[in-house]
């Protein structure tokens, strides 16, 4: 599979298709993977974890959903995956990756202790780089991984039935192909400057102001 992205969900997702199995290519725009993810200073949410159960903590998927919707997110279908998997996805990052996320915080808008970190002070960039150094060494030692820095994906290729089969990306002045399924783990376009972009079209008074999306 091709992954667009370096932050968490890309490395998640890369990571996750070397485990079942398959092969990867991981392209990011950036001189260096990590994105916003490494930015990230509160932890990482999860309900029903195994921290959980040894702290003693009564949480569950249902109420996780219900605090989540009552914070205001529009797709339900979308809030049912987050929180419906977010404690297999906390477990997964402490069993596979050998993370510290045994202290728990009770943050705004949870009803109950569910945001996981370890003692570090940016769990964002802790549990991230822990993701990208496993990524690295798998594609230093095996041909199951490549990462592709400074590479601008910028066209999905279709085949005649409609289906995506690959992309183009840009580097170094130069287009290049990967062919396979395509995974978008590209985060907003909080960062996209540009006079062309969403953010210039539906929120041009935002323009002026600086984002952590983007280098």
């Amino acid at each position: 599979a091709i992954v667009v992205g370096g932050g968490l969900g890309g490395m998640s997702a890369a990571n996750t298709v070397v485990e079942n199995g398959g092969r990867t290519v991981l392209v990011d725009k950036s001189s260096f993977c990590g994105g916003n993810s490494t930015k990230a200073t509160s932890g990482i949410n999860g309900a029903e974890t195994k921290a959980q159960k040894d702290a003693g903590v009564d949480d569950s998927i249902e109420l996780f959903t219900s605090d989540t919707l009552k914070g205001g997110a529009k797709k339900p279908e979308l809030v049912k995956i987050l929180c419906g998997n977010s404690g297999a996805d906390v477990d997964w990052l402490v069993e596979k990756f050998n993370l510290d996320l045994s202290l728990l915080a009770r943050l705004g808008g949870h009803s109950a202790p569910r945001t996981h970190r370890g003692k570090e002070r940016f769990p964002g960039m802790t549990i991230t780089y822990a993701l990208i150094q496993m990524l690295e060494k798998i594609a230093e030692r095996t041909d199951k991984a490549r990462i592709i820095t400074k590479a601008r994906a910028h066209r999905l290729l279709m085949n005649s039935a409609g289906v995506c089969v690959g992309l183009v990306y840009e580097k170094g002045g130069l287009d290049f192909q990967e062919h396979g399924p395509v995974i978008l783990a590209t985060g907003g376009f909080g960062a996209d400057f540009t006079q062309n972009s969403l953010l210039a079209q539906y929120r041009p008074d935002l323009m002026h102001l600086p984002t952590t999306n983007g280098e």
